[in-house]
C-alpha cells in the first residue's frame, strides 16, 4: 500500500508543470530612521524603485536599528510630515505591520501596476514597485489559448477558407506587425485570387483600423503598429468570391446570407513593449500589387508580339518586284 501511494505521488509530481516566480530583495539600510539621512544610508529603501513581473515575490529586510513597515499608499514626502502633520495615506493593497531589526517581510504581486509604499512609523521613507504583465513567448488568442500558425477559419457558408499568420508572433506595442492571409476554395484546396474584402481591427471593443483589399495570387498582407495594449479582433469581412463562386446569396442553416456577410474573426492580445514607447510610420499595405507587375509584363510582351505579327503579315502581302523591266534590252 505504501509503495502504491509513493508511486501515485511520483506520477503526480512528474506530470505537473511548475512555474517558478522570481524573488527580489529590498534592503532597509542602517540610518533609514533618519529623515535627513545623516547616516551611511543613501536611500530609505534600497533600491527605492524596482520593476518586477506579475507573480514575483519581493522580500524587505530590516537592517536598520529601528522597526519599520512596508505599507502601500501615498507618503507625505520627505518634509510633508513636518509641515502639514501628514503621516501618509495607506491604500490597503498591502501592509507588513511593523517588523523589528533583523526581521523581514515578503509579498507576492499578483496584479500589474505601479505601487507606491512608505513606512507608517517613519513616513518620510518611500519606495515604488512597478509590476509588469508577463509577456509569453508564443502566440495566443484573447483567452490565452496557445495558437499554431497558420490559423484557419471558414466563412459561414463554408465556401471560403481563410488562413492567417502574423509576425512577430507575440504582438507588442510600437512594433510593426505583419498580418499575412490567404483565401482557399476548400473543395479543391486551391488558391482564390482577386478576392475583394475589408480588413478590420478592433481593440478593446473599438474599431481602430479598416481598409479595403483585393487579394493577389490567393493572398495579401497588412502592416500595423499598435499604440495601446489590450485584446484585439482581426476581422476579414465582406469577402466576395471570384466568378466561379460568385453566387449572390447562399442558404446557411435555413437563413439566406449574402456574399457581403461572409466574414471570419481571429483574436489575440497586445502587450506593452518594455523596450519601446514610440514608433515610426510604416507602410500599412503593399505599395505596389502583384497584378500591376503582371499587367505590365503582359503589356511588354503583347505589344511587341502584335507588332511582329503585323510586320510578318505585311511582308507576306507585299508584291514581288518583277525581273523584267519595261524597256530593257535583252542580249
Amino acid at each position: 500500500m505504501k509503495f502504491l501511494l509513493l508511486s501515485i505521488l511520483f506520477a503526480l509530481l512528474t506530470s505537473t508543470s511548475f512555474v517558478y516566480a522570481e524573488e527580489y530583495i529590498i534592503d532597509i539600510p542602517f540610518g533609514a530612521y533618519n529623515p535627513e539621512l545623516n547616516t551611511p544610508a543613501e536611500v530609505w529603501y534600497d533600491p527605492p524603485q524596482i520593476t518586477v513581473t506579475v507573480g514575483d515575490v519581493i522580500t524587505w529586510y530590516n537592517d536598520d536599528r529601528e522597526a519599520h513597515t512596508v505599507t502601500s499608499g501615498e507618503s507625505p514626502g520627505r518634509f510633508g510630515w513636518m509641515d502639514n502633520r501628514d503621516f501618509g495615506t495607506p491604500d490597503g493593497v498591502f501592509d507588513s505591520a511593523q517588523f523589528a531589526p533583523g526581521e523581514s517581510w515578503s509579498y507576492k504581486f499578483e496584479e500589474s501596476g505601479s505601487f507606491t509604499y512608505f513606512c507608517i512609523i517613519h513616513p518620510w521613507m518611500e519606495g515604488i514597485v512597478i509590476v509588469e504583465k508577463e509577456i509569453p513567448d508564443y502566440p495566443h488568442d484573447a483567452t490565452g489559448k496557445k495558437l499554431e500558425f497558420p490559423l484557419l477559419q471558414y466563412t459561414p457558408d463554408r465556401n471560403i477558407e481563410v488562413n492567417l499568420t502574423w509576425d512577430p508572433p507575440v504582438i507588442k506595442t510600437h512594433e510593426k506587425i505583419q498580418f499575412v492571409y490567404q483565401f482557399y476554395d476548400p473543395r479543391s484546396n486551391s488558391n482564390l485570387a482577386e478576392m475583394k474584402y475589408n480588413f478590420v481591427i478592433f481593440q478593446n471593443g473599438q474599431e481602430i483600423f479598416r481598409d479595403e483589399g483585393l487579394s493577389q495570387i490567393g493572398g495579401d498582407y497588412r502592416n500595423f503598429v499598435f499604440s495601446d495594449s489590450g485584446s484585439i479582433i482581426v476581422r476579414i469581412e465582406g469577402i466576395q468570391t471570384p466568378s466561379f463562386l460568385a453566387e449572390e446569396s447562399v442558404t446557411v442553416f435555413g437563413k439566406v446570407e449574402s456574399k457581403e456577410q461572409r466574414s471570419v474573426d481571429f483574436t489575440s492580445a497586445v502587450y506593452d513593449n518594455p523596450e519601446k514607447t514610440t514608433h515610426e510610420t510604416y507602410h500599412i499595405k503593399p505599395a505596389q500589387r502583384l497584378t500591376t507587375y503582371y499587367e505590365l509584363m503582359l503589356f511588354i510582351i503583347l505589344i511587341p508580339g502584335v507588332m511582329f505579327l503585323i510586320a510578318l503579315f505585311w511582308l507576306k502581302k507585299k508584291p514581288k518586284i518583277s525581273d523584267e523591266t519595261p524597256g530593257a534590252v535583252k542580249i
